[in-house]
């Protein structure tokens, strides 16, 4: 049984302020690892343990990775909620993306 994916507003913004070429990709990603068993870890998809995030989310939180870019979302019932949708340099750590 899919998931059905839900965008809220906060992720659409950052999804504006990232240029077609990568939204379209992350769009992409989402689309393929979210839509089936979006709980199950794998290498591009992890659990967060303890961090605090500065958007309303219910836990727990997962992160997806995605090239340069993390996807934030939670799963309640048969419905995946992203968050948000930040770039992430390779200097920093998650907890400062956020």
């Amino acid at each position: 049984m899919p998931f059905t994916v839900k965008i809220g507003p906060s992720a659409l913004e950052d999804l504006e302020r990232i240029r077609v070429f990568d939204r379209r990709r992350i769009v992409q990603a989402i689309n393929e690892q979210l839509t089936h068993n979006p709980t199950a870890k794998t290498r591009n998809r992890k659990l967060l343990i303890e961090v605090q995030a500065p958007f309303t989310y219910d836990l727990p939180l997962w992160e997806l990775r995605v090239e340069d870019f993390r996807v934030f979302y939670h799963v309640d019932a048969d419905v995946v909620f992203v968050r948000a949708i930040r770039a992430k340099p390779p200097h920093q750590t998650t907890e400062q993306v956020l």
